[in-house]
Parts: C-alpha cells; structure tokens; sequence
C-alpha cells in the first residue's frame, strides 16, 4: 500500500512516521517552497505525547518543550479563580507539553527524512484535484499526476482536498473574537511550567505559558502569549490567515493599564519582535470526511478554536489511528472507512464543546462580582459554581484520564 499526504504540517508529518512505522509507504506533498520553523507555540495534551512517544520522540519533546503543571485562571489583576493540574499532575501517565509549534514541526521533520528518506517531502508542490478508481488515486499536482492507494488531506483549515470532497455551503464560522499572537523572552513567571489565563474575551484575555527547554536552562522563559477580544458578531468569513501581521498599538490598548500580579503582560507584549493576528474560527462538523480512497485529517478534518490545547494533538491522534486502520485492513477503503468511524464522531464532539466557550460564563462572572478584583475566590463564587468550573474545562481537557492509562498501544506490529 502507498499514500500520498497532501500538507507537511504536524499533522501530515505525523502521518508519515505513523505510517511508516506500520510498514505502509508513504510521500508528503506540501505547498510551501521551504518548510521553516514558523508560528508561535501550542500545547500538546497526554493523548498525543504518548502517541509521539511511541513513535520515537519523547526525548526529543523533554528536550525542547516545558512540561506543563497547571492551567491556572485569575482575574485581570491576578487573583486566582482556580488551578488545574495538567499532565502528570493530573494524573496522566504522560506529560503535557509546551512547545513551539516551529520547533515540534521540525522536529518531526527531521524524523521523517532521517526514516523515510530525503526526498520523502516534496515542497513547492500544490494540490489541485484527484480522481479515483477501484484500484487507487490519481492526485492532480502542479507538478503533474502521482498515483497512490490512498490519499489523505492534511492541509489545515484552508485545506484544498477538503474543498473538492465539500465544495458546498462549507464556510469558516467565526465567533467574533480577534486574537493577536506573540512569543517574546522574558523572566520566568509562577513555577516557569503554568498555563496562566487572565480575564476574560468579552473584555480582553491573555493567556501566557513558556514554551522552550532551552530557555529555563538558560534562566530565562521563552513565553508564548494569546490576546482574545470580542470584536463582532459572530458570522462567515472567507479567510483566516494564521500568518497576518498583527500591529503592537492595537493590542496593547486593550492591555496598557492591566497591572496583573503574576506577569507584566504590557511588558511581554511590548517585547515582542512580531505580532500575529487571527480571527478564532472553525467550520461547521462534517457529516462524512472523505470518501473511497480520500480522507481529511487534523484540521482539514475539524478545525477548532484554540482553547483546550486539542488542535495539534487531535491531529497526532488522527495519525496514529489512521495507520493502524489501514494497517489492519483487508481493503485501503475499509481502513479509511474505519478510520472515520473511530475518530469523526470524537473530534465532531470537540468542535461543539469547543464552540460552548465552556470557562468564559465564569471568567464574565467574576468580573461582574468583583470588578476591582478580589482577596479570596470564596468571596465571588460558590463551591458549586467553582465545581462547575472545573468541570467545564474538564470536558475539553481531561475526559479519560484512567482509560488512557489503561489503553493497549496504537502501534502496528
């Protein structure tokens, strides 16, 4: 069996070592001319660090992400609402992860040419169409024609194989918030490992968390940061381009007079070289995601906002389980086929729960009773209402602590 992967992003990445790993052959072909270690930083949640441990990679993550403690969310001013454990603290049996999005793609990278070869990713390649039959897939590519057994569109939410499978009524939803983004060095913050969320979207939000092992050992923190603001109604946009440049002075008006007892946020968004801006979409769940010998994965499959660390370790799941359907499969068809029976449903659920905005009911709360801040978290909110809480974040977060514990391996023999 061969598949050809349309998108070198984490995702398609994963793909390869997955599938190679599985004994089935495999090429990525990606748009850009150089694969380059852009972006900011994200969280790669237990599921998918077991997953990419297995692989192969879980020295490779200690040596270049943090290790995440808690997701820890204050007021504007720094007063504690309430901390989650993540990861081992949790009770995982596997970390959780901050990294920079860059740095994990070439990370993965480097795996799959040192173990799939050279040329196994083609850059500068773009998708165009595909055609099918019985006994494969002909991918049309600016190059030319490729013939595969199977083909796989990993090519994020503007995905090309997407938009030929669902050319209709498929548009991005956007909910209104505008979200600036930033990775800027600075001294370490709490105990150098927390996920820090401060206020709330309806007026502005921060979340910061360090993403480099290179940078605590150096005494510093490398701190990623998300600013979110309601700007709009929700509604349809035609274009979400993850890599638009975002201005300093139209971030900092929401911050300048915050004076937040955990971080100088004004400082670490003054300290930043470059500012991305990004309107917080997804698109409406799929009824189906491919179909015969084509399927969708990661964010072609179902992008979701990015509050529950879920976008790039959903994807990493959709990898490994991917390769062992194909893998244990009579017929590619009935490995794609089981492929999506497995994950579409699951991933579908998150895009919903996702779109909920589960914490921001609390965080609004709390800024309603204690507009000037507070001593004690027992002043503003009940225990239930704090039980309510936690069990929101839950839902995105932390779900199957034990049956992921429990779980038999994903790896094909």
């Amino acid at each position: 069996m061969r598949a050809l992967i349309i998108g070198g992003g984490i995702g398609g990445l994963t793909t390869a070592l997955s599938l190679h790993a599985a004994g089935i052959d495999c090429r990525i072909v990606e748009s850009a001319a150089q694969l380059k270690p852009l972006g900011v930083g994200i969280n790669l949640q237990p599921h998918a660090v077991r997953e990419l441990t297995e692989l192969g990679l879980g020295d490779a993550l200690e040596r270049t992400g943090v290790r995440t403690s808690f997701m820890t969310f204050t007021d504007r001013f720094g007063g504690v609402i309430i901390a989650l454990p993540r990861g081992l603290s949790a009770g995982y049996r596997w970390p959780q992860y901050s990294i920079h999005r860059g740095e994990l793609q070439m990370l993965l990278l480097e795996a799959v040419r040192e173990r799939l070869g050279a040329d196994a990713v083609v850059t500068g390649t773009t998708f165009e169409d595909f055609v099918q039959d019985e006994d494969g897939v002909t991918a049309r590519l600016s190059t030319g024609e490729e013939r595969a057994d199977v083909l796989v569109g990993a090519d994020g939410i503007h995905s090309a194989v997407r938009a030929r499978l669902h050319p209709h009524g498929d548009h991005l939803q956007w909910c209104g918030v505008q979200m600036w983004r930033g990775v800027a060095e600075g001294e370490p913050f709490m105990d150098d490992a927390t996920v820090l969320v401060a206020g709330s979207n309806a007026v502005a939000k921060f979340v910061a968390y360090p993403v480099s092992a290179r940078a605590r050992e150096r005494g510093r923190a490398l701190i990623n940061w998300v600013a979110e603001v309601k700007v709009a109604e929700p509604g349809v946009v035609e274009l979400a381009d993850w890599t638009g440049q975002g201005r300093l002075e139209e971030v900092l008006t929401h911050f300048a007079d915050w004076k937040h007892a955990l971080l100088d946020i004004p400082g670490v968004i003054a300290a930043t070289e470059r500012i991305l801006a990004y309107p917080m979409v997804d698109r409406d769940p799929l009824d189906s995601w491919g179909s015969g010998r084509v399927t969708l994965l990661g964010d072609a499959a179902h992008p979701v906002y990015p509050i529950g660390s879920n976008g790039g370790s959903q994807a990493v799941l959709d990898a490994r389980v991917l390769a062992r359907c194909l893998a244990t499969a009579g017929r590619p068809e009935d490995g794609l086929a089981a492929y999506e029976l497995e994950r579409r449903e699951a991933t579908n659920a998150l895009v919903r729960a996702h779109r909920e905005l589960p914490m921001e009911s609390t965080l609004r709360l709390v800024a309603e009773r204690a507009p000037q801040g507070f001593g004690d978290i027992a002043d503003v909110l009940t225990a239930a209402e704090l039980a309510e809480t936690a069990e929101a974040q839950r839902r995105l977060t932390d779900m199957d602590v034990e049956e992921l514990n429990r779980r038999a391996s994903w790896s094909v023999a």
